[in-house]
């Protein structure tokens, strides 16, 4: 096999790559030797006809095609590690010769992965982050984990008010006939929750259990469906059941049922501490956001447009992963979130752009700054994965690849040059 490389504008290269004549014979009798099985000719069995008189029958390509498509894939790999580049999208092939008796010659346009030229990164001026965790919040915080431990109770005193669960059957009827979807039994619905069309739950407000009740609604503009849009229906419930929470008490046995502390003092400065945190946290994020935002607009990058491409394709097909890992195809996606696949695009199309600039530029500063890993650091971070996936460190070890074990190390470098940034602006 032989190599030419093309440097051209933008970041962009051209792999020139001859495949010889007697490589693409070798893969056209072994496509033969695959294929011959279901060919049949005339005064031949099944699968015994030679490769000449089916060449004769057929043409003396029809090996070709299928010849080439299984030599591409191997020469492209071997001609992009010859070319020591670093390509960063996948290739637009173009074949300019094949033919039997004829080497196969074909070209492979790639993006090369582009220079950056570092702005300032140090001293970014970021705006000044306020960080304070108040009573309030606090006790949001008490509540969510009183209501997880609050448990169901029967309502006979008195008809149901917003916030009770009621347990019903019901029936929807337009204009006297009963509706597909409009029927459901013992099904428990919290008043006031909005999981009903609207009006429906005020209309349950002082039922008792084992009463009947008639609830008059009319389907809103943004129904899911647009059959029973804007159309009157009348619902007939029959009432099982009224029951309402009940929370237990804010007090030292609810602290020492929840938490690990004796008092609930000592639970809500727990609480403080960690809110504080979090908020630091999410504080130092958002000061990284923007110093990274500036460092990059400050810094020059050709970006070729096949690099964004490349991106973009990757998380559109790990975007369709999750959609269909929740149930969900691209076009419900679509109609759900009320935009066009163009519009999809162009969002996946910025996030790309965005991505790449931000790695590359700190992939940039951590060479400048001879960021590099402490083993230490390595180890904590595979000690991680270990956790994650409950396993024996040394084993993480043995299974890792080389490349894997670079990709950890740059990622760390990444983070770490982040960090020297964040730790390096100064706040407004």
């Amino acid at each position: 096999m032989s190599l030419q490389v093309e440097k051209m504008e933008h970041n962009m290269a051209k792999l020139t790559v001859e495949v010889p004549a007697e490589e693409v014979e070798k893969a056209m009798e072994n496509v033969y030797q695959k294929s011959k099985k279901g060919i049949s000719i005339p005064g031949f069995r099944k699968g015994k006809a030679p490769r000449k008189m089916i060449e004769r029958m057929y043409g003396k390509g029809v090996f070709l095609e299928d010849a080439v498509n299984d030599l591409l894939p191997d020469a492209y790999a071997k001609a992009a590690e010859e070319s020591e580049l670093e390509i960063v999208s996948r290739p637009e092939v173009d074949i300019t010769q094949a033919g039997p008796g004829q080497s196969l010659i074909f070209t492979a346009e790639v993006a090369v992965k582009p220079d950056v030229v570092l702005g300032e990164y140090k001293g970014i001026e970021v705006e000044k982050a306020e960080v304070e965790v108040t009573d309030a919040e606090i006790e949001e915080e008490l509540h969510k984990e009183q209501d997880k431990n609050s448990r169901m109770v029967a309502v006979e005193d008195r008809p149901a008010e917003m916030k009770d669960t009621v347990t019903l059957d019901f029936e929807g009827f337009i204009d006297g006939e009963a509706f597909p979807g409009g029927k459901g039994e013992d099904y428990p619905l919290t008043l006031g929750s909005g999981m009903f069309i609207p009006g429906f739950e005020e209309q349950l407000v002082g039922v008792r259990t084992g009463e009947s009740a008639e609830i008059h609604v009319t389907f809103p503009d943004d129904y899911g469906n647009e059959d029973l849009v804007g159309k009157e229906a009348t619902f007939r419930c029959e009432i099982h059941k009224v029951e309402k929470k009940e929370l237990p008490e804010l007090d030292d046995e609810f602290a020492m049922d929840v938490s690990e502390f004796d008092t609930l003092e000592e639970y809500k400065a727990d609480i403080r501490k960690n809110l504080l945190e979090e908020k630091e946290a999410a504080a130092r994020r958002r000061k990284g956001d923007e110093a990274l935002r500036k460092a990059v607009e400050a810094a020059q990058i050709d970006l070729p447009q096949a690099m964004i491409a490349t991106q973009q394709e990757q998380q559109k097909e790990e975007f369709v992963a999750r959609l269909r890992s929740q149930g969900m195809d691209l076009q419900q996606y679509l109609s759900i979130a009320r935009i066009t696949m163009a519009e999809l695009d162009k969002q996946l199309e910025k996030r790309a752009t965005e991505s790449i600039q931000n790695r590359l530029v700190l992939e940039k500063i951590a060479e400048v700054e001879e960021i590099k890993p402490t083993q230490e650091q390595l180890d904590a971070e595979l000690q991680k994965t270990a956790d994650m996936y409950k396993m024996e460190m040394d084993k993480i070890k043995e299974m890792i690849s080389d490349y894997e074990m670079e990709q950890v190390t740059k990622d760390l470098a990444v983070q770490q040059a982040l960090d020297l940034i964040i730790d390096a602006s100064k706040e407004a």
